[in-house]
């Protein structure tokens, strides 16, 4: 949709024979829906009584998949069970799963003001890699868990964006650039931070080539802003639009940033001759991650509160470590049933990638 992008194009146009293999999976997929759908329907139709029953190659294989959760969902009988506590030193260690609260009382009281042994201390330094680029079906996801968006409320409002020149193409299915988009990366990384005003500064060179890979192309490249977004007002969109636009935006920033280094860490105690245990996570180096927690604080979304109890930070332990005087108590769960799908199943399964002409299955 930019000028100097289509300039480039023309000024550097390749065989249409290179494209064939696109030609070919399209004219592919046109004959699946064609003898799935028309062999499928006619059948199903025949067996069940004369009522058009319509069977395609991708709603079917959803529907299915719909039908088993639901299957499930009906069938589900809720379960209660128990978990002991031990409480020192600012730690909550817990047994696994009690199904006989009586059991898990007569663990708790035995325990109350005893003496927990550390017997085992784990530490693992990890890495959590940068993320890739959005295709639709990512954004999507991510729209939907972030801004409770829907699957077509997100294309619409991308679509949009695209038409405005301020998105590029959004009906794609790569997470990748091609090699030669590095300067156009580039110069949009840099506008991203001049224009959208995100809390973190540019503090390091940006990764270009972990996001360039035109063996990962297919038809359109992975979803990324344009340059025109120095020009336009962007407090003038609507604020749906902006949401999609900034998280788009920092994508690009999250993709191209450095790792996130953490350090976990697990124990086990032994108290009256039960084991109970608990881990903690430390942030050695924040790297990609800053992005993305600004990115939150900027919208107010909150984190996930279980996510936040992993990240809790235990005191320096050691084996032999004791403790005397613990407190405890017991927790009562239970069992959770599969939840309902939302239209982000097609997210889940692939199916969504855009609107189907009529009757194509």
């Amino acid at each position: 949709m930019e000028e100097s992008a289509i300039r480039e194009g023309f000024e550097n146009l390749q065989p249409g024979s290179d494209y064939d293999n696109l030609f070919h999976s399209a004219l592919c997929r046109q004959e699946a829906d064609w003898l799935v759908g028309i062999n499928g329907t006619r059948l199903f139709t025949v067996l069940y009584g004369g009522k058009v029953l319509k069977v395609g190659r991708v709603q079917t294989p959803t529907l299915a998949m719909l039908v088993d959760r639901e299957a499930k969902i009906m069938n589900f009988q809720k379960e209660k069970y128990y978990m002991a506590h031990i409480l020192m030193d600012g730690m909550d260690a817990a047994t696994g799963r009690i199904d006989d609260k009586k059991k898990a009382d007569e663990i708790a009281g035995g325990c109350q003001n005893g003496q927990a042994l550390t017997t085992s201390v784990v530490k693992e330094e990890k890495a959590v890699m940068p993320p890739k680029l959005y295709d639709l079906t990512t954004l999507q996801r991510d729209a939907n868990r972030l801004f409770g968006f829907t699957a077509k409320q997100t294309l619409e409002y991308t679509q949009s964006l695209y038409e405005k020149k301020l998105a590029t193409y959004p009906r794609t299915d790569s997470q990748f650039l091609s090699d030669d988009m590095g300067q156009t990366a580039e110069g949009v990384i840099d506008a991203v931070f001049r224009c959208l005003m995100f809390e973190e500064n540019k503090a390091s060179r940006p990764d270009i080539k972990r996001i360039l890979n035109s063996k990962k192309v297919t038809d359109h490249h992975a979803i990324i802003p344009t340059m025109e977004i120095e020009k336009a007002d962007l407090a003038a969109l609507p604020e749906t639009e902006r949401k999609i636009l900034s998280l788009v935006a920092n994508r690009l920033l999250c993709a191209t940033g450095e790792k996130h280094l953490y350090e976990t860490v697990k124990a086990e105690f032994s108290c009256n001759g039960h084991t109970f245990a608990v881990s903690g996570k430390s942030v050695t180096h924040n790297g990609w991650k800053s992005f993305e927690d600004a990115f939150k604080r900027s919208f107010k979304i909150s984190g996930n509160q279980e996510e936040e109890k992993e990240e809790e930070k235990l005191p320096e332990l050691s084996e032999g470590q004791a403790f005397d005087g613990v407190q405890t108590k017991v927790s009562e769960h239970f069992t959770s049933p599969p939840k309902h799908f939302t239209d982000v199943l097609c997210c889940q399964c692939g199916a969504w990638k855009a609107p189907r002409k009529k009757g194509a299955g």
